[in-house]
């Protein structure tokens, strides 16, 4: 598996045209033991995408920090209006397009914070072959992806420093494709770095895990995350959020405390989680995050699959944001989920001054 990678670049290299070529007759013919090799080659899975903010925001003392499986972010206007409405000083972001078809074949997240005083991280976790799903694919007949990348980023005001990519797996599991669709090279990763201005040594990670395997995976995946922040970061403060994916956990209303209760007896990557000093009882609500998203792609009853956990900081008002666009359309099929965030001793998060238009109206509590 690649190293911990901390090559910074202002903007992610576009596959080479020829590699691209060689990888999607590979994974029509099952050549699984190319992957590794193909990955090797593309510059875009060795780098961070880091895009600073003009004028970084000072240390706020608290920091409101949210997590949106973006699902692909094509509405990026409505994804902003989530952030405002969440009053994210940080948001992480799993499933970002850049330069895929299905999403404008645009740069996502340079949309998303036009006009804005945020910055942020990029990392791509795949380079897509495909135009992604089968109904993306019909939407899409006669395009082509100008970058094909797709991945995670953290998006704020302030100053991050010594950012890192960090692999989970490389096991190729979407080379091939699931059921023929979405061939893809790479692997889950997390994006990390270290907010400049707190006053301790003060980590963010986003992250995704993987979707189409089991929770011994999962915890797998999450063993790799542990090990790397044991590396840049240890024993330092640390919020991680993102889609876990922890689809085991039961689903029933009246099972819902065992969701913060006892995690670990169906995803035991929690009890990896609390060994490493990461605590998630005052950071998330008992409730599902996942949706029925834009196209009814599930039916109830649905999951909690978005976490956000912390070590070394207080953790209050947790929140489930709706995401919905002004029409009431979804964006996603995830909610997005919000907690504040202090270190023992700062100015709590209810002295914090809301912004216009984030009431709790839109709010699952």
């Amino acid at each position: 598996m690649r190293p911990l990678i901390d090559r910074i670049v202002s903007g992610l290299q576009p596959p080479d045209s020829a590699v691209l070529e060689e990888a999607r007759q590979a994974s029509e013919q099952h050549q699984q033991a190319a992957h590794g090799n193909l990955l090797a080659h593309i510059p875009a899975l060795h780098a961070v995408e880091q895009a600073p903010p003009a004028e970084p925001l000072p240390w706020p003392g608290s920091l409101r920090i949210a997590a949106f499986n973006a699902q692909r972010l094509k509405n990026r206007r409505a994804a902003r209006h989530l952030m405002e409405q969440a009053g994210a000083q940080v948001t992480l972001l799993s499933e970002v397009d850049v330069g895929m078809a299905r999403s404008g074949n645009v740069h996502t997240l340079c949309e998303l914070i036009a006009g804005s005083r945020k910055g942020y991280l990029y990392g791509a976790e795949f380079v897509e072959l495909d135009l992604g799903g089968a109904d993306e694919i019909a939407q899409c007949a006669g395009q082509s992806n100008a970058r094909g990348l797709h991945g995670n980023a953290v998006v704020t005001g302030l100053a991050l420093e010594h950012p890192r990519l960090i692999p989970l797996e490389e096991h190729g599991l979407w080379f091939p494709g699931i059921d023929g669709f979405q061939r893809r090279i790479g692997g889950r990763m997390a994006i990390a770095a270290r907010v400049a201005q707190a006053p301790r040594p003060l980590w963010i990670v986003s992250t995704h895990l993987e979707s189409k395997t089991d929770p011994a995976d999962r915890q797998g995946q999450i063993k790799a995350l542990l090990r790397a922040l044991d590396e840049i970061a240890p024993g330092e403060a640390c919020v991680i959020g993102g889609d876990f994916n922890t689809k085991a956990l039961p689903r029933g209303q009246d099972e819902r405390h065992l969701l913060l209760e006892a995690p670990e007896a169906y995803e035991p990557l929690f009890a990896d989680l609390r060994e490493a000093g990461f605590e998630w009882r005052h950071a998330n609500l008992a409730r599902p995050t996942q949706t029925p998203g834009p196209t009814n792609k599930h039916e109830p009853p649905f999951g909690k699959l978005d976490w956000i956990v912390v070590r070394g900081l207080e953790a209050s008002n947790p929140q489930i944001i709706p995401a919905r666009d002004e029409q009431g359309r979804a964006l996603s099929d995830h909610d997005m989920i919000a907690v504040d965030v202090r270190f023992s001793g700062e100015p709590s998060a209810l002295q914090r001054v809301q912004p216009p238009g984030t009431g709790n109206r839109h709010v699952v509590e």
